[in-house]
């Protein structure tokens, strides 16, 4: 399987600190363990009010943990008041523009958003690590959601691969997601973005940033013919290599696959290469069903909370991890955090093999 290493700038992030006040101030709605709170958005937990500083969900309000809670001190009686509705004067958004975190911003759309962590002028409304709606005209603007079940926006996709070909439609993908209900759905919201970053940033590095659709070591093809399988190589010795988001490779994948998918890929396998829709059917089938050389499937080890390492290790574990090839690891686990962080949700444990 030929893989293509991608580059990733990291990005880092700093808070404004808070202002102390000589008076409690009044306490914002009690913390609820089943809500999903973004980044600037307020609770009260046991007498003080709280800032959660990134998306989260279940992670009770304290200075430990993962440290997405900052504490803004003591609060006492009523609720707070929120900000006034008519005083709507901040100043329009520029892409690429310095902002400090608690900047203030009118959108494009007319919508406000305020920056949650100081960023070089990342777009407010793909770049929701950075920025979560501000309430200012009275109503506040709900963050992007995905595509029906899928929790990748068609912008966050772009921002994921600005690089990447026509071929690899975002229409294409959402098609393809459909085909497997559980696929992002299991488990909790932190868990189905989690699973999302995950399998992009594999695709990712598998497709050399959605750039590839064949795999370009053409001297590799006639490995691909396995001829101990009853029905042979019928396409060829050289058709089974690979193609697709996840470079589907082996004549007994493809027979595999196509059996699952409906789809006659084993005489047919130029389809993965042809048909934006079936290219990702295949890379969300192996996701799904396939252990490849690790002991479960990528879904299973994200949602089972074995942490992306265990994802590698299920797709090309058997040349990467254990220290078989750590660029390789590396180049996966920079995509994995820089896709947790447009999604705004934390990459958790576990993220080498």
């Amino acid at each position: 399987m030929a893989t293509i290493g991608v580059a990733v700038a990291g990005a880092a992030a700093a808070l404004m600190p808070m202002t102390a006040s000589h008076a409690a101030e009044a306490c914002a709605a009690a913390y609820s363990g089943s809500a999903v709170y973004t980044g600037g958005q307020r609770a009260s937990y046991s007498g003080h009010n709280w800032t959660a500083k990134w998306w989260t969900q279940g992670e009770t309000p304290s200075t430990g943990g993962s440290g997405v809670w900052s504490d803004n001190g003591s609060c006492g009686g009523g609720t707070t008041t929120p900000p006034p509705s008519g005083n709507c004067n901040h100043p329009s958004w520029v892409a690429g523009q310095f902002y400090p975190a608690g900047a203030i911003v009118k959108y494009t759309n007319g919508q406000y958003y305020q920056a949650t962590h100081e960023n070089p002028g990342y777009d407010p409304v793909i770049s929701t690590w950075y920025w979560s709606p501000y309430t200012c005209s009275g109503t506040t603007t709900p963050p992007p959601t995905g595509n029906g079940s899928f929790p990748v926006t068609e912008a966050q996709f772009n921002q994921m691969f600005p690089n990447r070909i026509a071929f690899y439609s975002y229409a294409g993908l959402i098609d393809a997601v459909k085909k497997f209900p559980a696929f992002t759905t299991t488990g909790s919201d932190t868990v189905k973005r989690q699973e999302a970053a995950a399998f992009l940033a594999n695709v990712n590095h598998e497709s050399g940033g959605l750039v590839y659709v064949e795999e370009l070591n053409q001297a590799n093809w006639p490995l691909y013919c396995d001829r101990n399988q009853p029905y042979g190589c019928p396409a060829g010795q050289s058709a089974y290599h690979g193609r697709g988001p996840i470079q589907l490779s082996w004549n007994f994948n493809y027979k595999a696959a196509g059996d699952a998918l409906g789809i006659d890929l084993l005489n047919n396998p130029d389809r993965v290469k042809n048909e934006a829709s079936v290219a990702y059917q295949t890379a969300v089938w192996y996701w799904m069903t396939q252990r490849g050389p690790g002991t479960m499937t990528p879904h299973e080890a994200i949602v089972n909370g074995r942490g992306f390492g265990e994802t590698i290790r299920s797709i090309n574990g058997a040349l990467e991890c254990n220290g078989g090839n750590p660029a390789q690891v590396q180049s996966r686990v920079d995509a994995y955090n820089r896709f947790a962080g447009i999604l705004g949700v934390t990459p958790g444990g576990n993220l080498y093999c």
